[in-house]
Parts: structure tokens; C-alpha cells; sequence
């Protein structure tokens, strides 16, 4: 009998415990820190070993295969030691991809990812596909190889994922667009971790779909010195195409080898030149999977949108408060600041990955009118733009960030909760970030 390990007893990992001991290996499932009491429940009552708050290293060297979690870096002990030991070790995607015949598509870039991902999925439920969605959203992906008989399944990729992934096949792949962004796991090199999101395709064949940027000039770039063997879908609000998808005074048009498909842009129910491609993407795969042009028409002008993506919360005293928790890079926050046509507060901070904020200085000269500080080390923020802004106030919880923005903002302003970095130091991810600006804001 083989033996799995898996590192990390969260969704993914508890999701691949539970289809490993479907498809008959000895499963081991180690946690180095505290796994949740309802995972506990699942895997005692799936008859699946634990540990938690430890690595008994006999029992996590002794694997055939081990799957880690995502958030594990590559350079953490236990992880060297199952490499020093030529043990396999993959991602949750590697591991369930093998046991479904489903047709998998496959969506990852810096922002972006998850509105299309969302999207995508909205587009190919309404049509009426048998399709599941998971990866780095939702319910586990191996839990519903395991528990689901999908026919589709939509999945959200992010680069550590993709590094954990050595023969997955996306039928599908989108590159949305690259910023740089966790390149603390990346050596701090951006290169890394651009070759790191391109992996998604690097098993597709001719008979499989590329759909990606062509509006990034650092996706054109690789494509100058590297090939792929999927057939390219780009999309872009400038460039026209023979094959792929652009818009032309108003209109969308998506060219695949056959088969034409054009909206009307005015009836998309997201807003912004960012979700604009979020759209082109999204469509180029129901055209790909020959989805009715009445039902994407349809679906791209009901879609609601994603919690703390540019969500907007309240109106109070002809304030908007907008919750973009989710923007955890640069790169989001200024498609965020882009969006905003008001005087804005703006809450920023958090853990920094690496950030270089010059990118938003136009924007916050032009647009921010204070900034509200929510980090435990805020030097870097208040460097990068202490000079041209007015006024700058550090807090260190929600409530107080969300009053004192309440304090600044005058009528017709907006408060911006746009973070640009990543949540650890002060909640527990970003959706708890997102929802205390929202209870925050509603108890004002």
C-alpha cells in the first residue's frame, strides 16, 4: 500500500487525505501548527491519522508521495529534508488532476484571477454544464474528486500551486496578467516567479487553449524567448486579432478558429478596464466550450461580482465606503485607485511582500486625500508617501481605521479600503479583513 502524507490540515489538505484514502493509500496527515476542530472530526471519522502543532519527522519521511499545502514555503526544514530524500512532493492540483476525466480549466495571474475564475464559472453554470469550481476558492478540489462526478471543473491557480504541479493538464489555461507579488517565496526574483504562473501550461498540446493578456508586456516579453504548444487566445483593449478577443468602438469580439462572437461592452455588469478582461477571458472560454451566445451575452451582464473585490458597502452621509480587501498586491490596489473618480481616504497596510509603490504615485497625488495606516510595521507606506499627502494616520484595528476615515471624508468622498498587502499581521486572511471593514462600517 502506498504512502501519502499530507502537509497542512486545512481545505486542501483534508480534501486530499479524504481522496487518498478513497483511491486506497496509507494516509498521514501532519500539521506544524493547529488544525480546525470541525477538519479533526472529518478525518476521525474518514479513519485518517493526525498530528498537529508538530512533524513527527519518522512518520513525514517515510512517504511515497507527500502533498503540501500551499502555504508552505519550499525552503521550510521539513520540506528540505523529503526533498534531500528525492520524496515527491506536489500541490493538492498535481494530486487530484490524476483521478478525474473531467475537462479542467485552469485560471491563474497576479489579479485578476478570482472575478474570472467567478466568472467563468457563472458563464458555464447558467449554460446549464455539470461543472464544479475549487483550487484556491471555494471547496477543495480533491474533496470533490472524491465526493462529485462534475464534468467540468473551473479552477483557480495561484504560483504555488502551479510549483507544486509536474504533469496536470489544463484542457484550458488563462494567464490573466503578471505584477510582481510573492516574491519573498521567489528569492525575490520576479523571473522566478513569473516562470512559476507560465507552468500552466507547460503540459497543454495543440489540442489545448491558451488564454492571456495581450495587453502585458512582460507576458509578451516571455513569449519572445519561450514557446508553448497550446493554441494562443490572446485578448486586448488595443490590439486586433485574427484569433482572440478585442474590443472595437463598444463592442467585444471573440474570434476562435470557427466561430465569431460579439457583445455590446455597455450591458457588461462589472465595471472598469480590469474587468473588461476579466470578461474577454471568461467569454473566450464559453465560446471555447461552445456555450450558447445568447446565454454568455446574459450571464456577462447579471454577474454580481465578487466579496472584497471594488465591493461597494455603504453610502453614509453621501460617503461610499468600498471594501477591496482582496487586493493584496500593488498591481490591485491600482486597478482599485484607477476605478475611484472621488477625493479619497485610503486604508492601506498590512504584511508588505516586497512591494515597490512607486506605480501608484500619479494616482494617489491625484486622487488620495489622507491615508489611513492599518499595519504593524507601516515605515514603508509612510516613506513612499508622506510627502504627498496630506494627512497620514497609523491605527491598528478596523474599527479605528474605519472612524477616523468617517472623521476625514467630506460629502461626495470615498473610503477605500485597499490594502496592497497581504492581511497576516492584523486578521486571518483577507475575507476576515474584508468583513470587519463591513461590520465597521455598518456600526457607524
Amino acid at each position: 500500500m502506498k504512502r501519502l502524507v499530507v502537509l497542512g490540515g486545512g481545505e486542501s489538505g483534508v480534501g486530499t487525505a479524504i481522496l487518498g484514502k478513497k483511491m486506497g493509500y496509507d494516509v498521514f496527515v501532519s500539521d506544524f501548527g493547529s488544525i480546525k476542530e470541525n477538519y479533526k472530526e472529518v478525518l476521525t471519522i474518514n479513519g485518517i491519522k493526525w498530528e498537529d502543532n508538530k512533524h513527527t519527522e519518522d512518520l513525514v519521511l517515510d512517504a511515497d508521495v507527500v502533498m503540501k499545502s500551499p502555504g508552505i514555503p519550499d525552503k521550510s526544514a521539513i520540506v528540505q529534508k523529503l526533498l534531500k530524500k528525492k520524496i515527491s512532493v506536489i500541490s493538492e492540483i498535481e494530486f487530484a488532476a490524476k483521478y478525474t476525466d473531467a475537462t479542467l480549466i485552469g485560471i491563474t495571474g497576479s489579479n485578476g484571477k478570482t472575478t474570472t475564475t467567478m466568472l467563468t464559472y457563472h458563464l458555464l453554470k447558467s449554460a446549464g454544464l455539470n461543472v464544479g469550481l475549487g483550487g484556491n476558492i471555494g471547496k477543495s478540489f480533491a474533496w470533490q474528486v472524491a465526493e462529485n462526478n462534475f464534468d467540468v471543473y473551473v479552477l483557480e491557480l495561484s504560483s504555488f500551486q502551479l510549483d507544486g504541479c509536474f504533469t496536470f493538464i489544463p484542457h484550458i489555461a488563462i494567464l490573466t496578467n503578471l505584477s510582481p507579488d510573492h516574491l519573498d517565496r521567489y528569492e525575490y526574483k520576479y523571473e522566478n516567479y513569473i516562470n512559476s504562473k507560465f507552468r500552466i501550461t507547460q503540459n497543454q498540446s495543440e489540442t489545448d487553449y491558451f488564454i492571456y493578456d495581450g495587453d502585458d508586456e512582460m507576458i509578451e516579453k516571455w513569449f519572445v524567448n519561450n514557446t508553448i504548444k497550446a493554441q494562443k487566445i490572446p485578448f486586448s483593449l488595443t490590439k486586433s486579432y485574427e484569433i482572440g478577443t478585442t474590443i472595437q468602438d463598444n463592442t467585444m469580439k471573440i474570434n476562435t478558429s470557427d466561430n465569431e462572437f460579439t457583445m455590446d461592452t455597455t450591458h457588461l455588469a462589472l465595471e472598469g478596464k480590469h474587468n473588461m478582461k476579466n470578461a474577454m477571458a471568461a467569454a473566450s472560454v464559453a465560446q471555447l466550450m461552445k456555450i450558447r451566445k445568447q446565454t454568455i451575452r446574459e450571464s456577462l451582464a447579471n454577474f454580481q461580482g465578487v466579496e472584497h473585490r471594488l465591493e461597494k458597502v455603504l453610502k453614509i452621509q453621501n460617503v461610499q465606503y468600498i471594501n477591496d480587501s482582496k487586493a493584496t498586491n500593488v498591481n490591485a490596489t491600482f486597478f482599485a485607485l484607477d476605478s475611484v473618480t472621488s477625493p479619497t481616504v485610503w486604508i492601506v497596510g498590512g504584511v508588505d511582500k516586497g512591494n515597490d509603490y512607486s506605480e501608484l504615485m500619479a494616482l494617489v497625488n491625484e486622487k488620495v486625500k489622507a491615508i489611513i495606516c492599518l499595519g504593524v510595521d507601516n515605515k514603508k507606506i509612510i516613506d513612499a508617501f508622506g510627502s504627498i499627502v496630506d494627512m497620514m494616520v497609523e491605527v491598528s484595528s478596523m474599527t479605528d481605521a474605519v472612524r477616523t476615515a468617517q472623521h476625514i471624508a467630506e460629502k461626495g468622498d470615498t473610503v477605500l479600503l485597499s490594502p496592497a498587502c497581504a492581511s497576516f499581521d492584523l486578521f486571518e486572511n483577507y475575507e476576515d479583513r474584508g468583513r470587519q471593514f463591513k461590520q465597521a462600517v455598518q456600526n457607524l
